[in-house]
């Protein structure tokens, strides 16, 4: 999304709210039904040390279901093990749910914060 302005004052925040921060990779994390976590565009990938794994490529599959021999990555085992679930969440998450009944929305509470 570009957004132009005569002047950058114009810009308030509710056009810039979605938008991620301009020094931070971007990414779409899709959840595949039954299979892996698609994750597609820029991204950064860290072990839990901190060191960034090389994903080789701009779109990959990460493990959902533990099997794989090459966590993160996705090798296909999730089919041959039985895996289930779903491509959204079976309910919402509690958080969701205490902001709705506040009268928000999730991304105007983080973006509070």
């Amino acid at each position: 999304m570009t957004i132009e302005r005569e002047d950058p004052a114009d810009i308030s925040d509710e056009l810039v709210r979605d938008l991620p921060p301009s020094d931070e990779p971007t990414a779409t994390i899709t959840p595949y039904r039954d299979g892996p976590l698609i994750v597609r565009g820029d991204f950064r990938l860290l072990d839990t040390d901190g060191n960034e794994i090389d994903p080789g490529r701009r779109t990959v599959a990460l493990c959902r279901c533990g099997k794989s021999g090459i966590k993160p990555f996705c090798d296909g085992t999730h089919k041959r093990a039985g895996f289930h679930a779903g491509s959204s969440p079976a309910r919402p998450r509690p958080a969701a749910r205490i902001f709705r009944d506040a009268g928000r929305d999730d991304q105007a509470a983080s973006s509070s914060s």
